[in-house]
């Protein structure tokens, strides 16, 4: 069963989100427009690859920070602002991934119907994930996830 929590912080990655203590870790800031997510997608998988994770596990992290990063472009855009995508790697078995915008508002987990051309990415975090969560911010809010490999 996936845990579904939400907690509050300074935005940092932490215990309290991912349980990931970082041996590793990664950010970048991303314009929010549909060509940033597979920018995301290839600036994170440049730094898997640094890390050595093979390619099974690298692919299933990416799954998670594409989804999170569509979803921060289609739901979380405020112009002038700008999505980030954090990892943290703690170099044996868990992977934690981060996508904070400024929207304010939590994402729902909703049933899709066999009809929808599109709102399936959180169901998709919520099959690979260990746990995931969102965590308000003083501007916006940080949606992450915990990834066994």
């Amino acid at each position: 069963m996936v845990k579904v929590a939400a907690c509050t912080d300074s935005g940092s990655m932490n215990a309290e989100s991912h349980d990931v203590n970082p041996l590793h870790g990664w950010k970048r800031r991303f314009t929010p427009v549909p060509p940033s997510v597979p920018r995301a997608r290839r600036a994170a998988h440049a730094a898997l690859g640094a890390w050595g994770l093979d390619r099974g596990s690298a692919s299933l992290v990416l799954l998670v920070v594409s989804e999170l990063a569509t979803n921060a472009v289609r739901h979380g855009r405020v112009p002038g602002r700008r999505f980030e995508v954090r990892i943290a790697y703690d170099a044996e078995k868990m992977v934690g991934v981060e996508v904070s915008d400024p929207r304010e508002g939590r994402p729902l987990l909703a049933d899709a119907t066999p009809d929808d051309e599109s709102g399936r990415g959180l169901a998709i975090v919520d099959a690979l994930a260990e746990a995931w969560g969102i965590r308000e911010r003083v501007v916006g809010k940080t949606v992450w996830a915990r990834i066994r490999l």
